[in-house]
């Protein structure tokens, strides 16, 4: 994969050298059982029967543009890079975001925008203490499934190309929307590394 946003970035969840690769392109079990705590969701997937309520089902949107990073209810997400806080706020509707952050990184001259989503109550309060930062900096954390829009705790983690209207972003998109969110949102890997094959 060729990168054009080549950098020494931080991870935005520490993961341990053990980690499960989830594979949703057969349907997604909530109620399956994990390998372990840590685990990645990948770009790109499409995730039949995933998505549930009116956000999802009326477009049926079920291609996922972002990353997820599982990890345990209250584990740190640190910024990958140099930034500033853009937006944050609550994508409270069932299945949605739930706490949110967006921020706003210049990389190789180029504008990003990094959306954080599924993140903890406390994640809000805590940013709104912060305007810049460097690499490596706390922003928020891990958002338990009471908070974070019904969903198994986890990061979904989403770059931008496009300045954001809202702290939202589409995670998922329909097929006929594909080829311009791949332009539109990048593969989040370029920053995070290759964290699966």
């Amino acid at each position: 994969m060729s990168n054009p946003l080549k950098g020494h970035y931080h991870p935005v969840i520490k993961l341990p050298d053990d980690y499960e690769v989830y594979d949703f392109s057969k349907g997604y079990d909530p109620e399956r059982t994990l390998r372990c705590e840590y685990g990645i969701g990948k770009y790109g997937e499409k995730r039949p029967n995933m998505y549930r309520g009116e956000l999802f089902e009326k477009e049926r949107r079920d291609i996922h543009i972002g990353i997820d990073i599982a990890a345990p209810v209250g584990t740190p997400v640190y910024s990958f890079a140099p930034g500033k806080v853009f937006l944050y706020g609550n994508n409270d509707n069932p299945f949605d975001y739930g706490p949110t952050i967006i921020t706003e990184h210049i990389l190789n001259g180029t504008v990003i925008y990094a959306l954080h989503g599924h993140l903890s109550l406390e994640s809000l309060e805590h940013i709104q203490s912060i305007h810049s930062f460097s690499k490596g900096t706390i922003l928020g954390f891990v958002g338990s499934k009471i908070v974070n829009g019904g969903w198994n705790p986890h990061l979904h983690f989403q770059l931008s190309k496009q300045k954001p209207l809202s702290y939202d972003m589409p995670g998922v998109v329909h097929e006929s929307q594909l080829s311009n969110a791949l332009e539109t949102y990048p593969d989040p890997r370029l920053v995070l590394g290759m964290l699966y094959e």
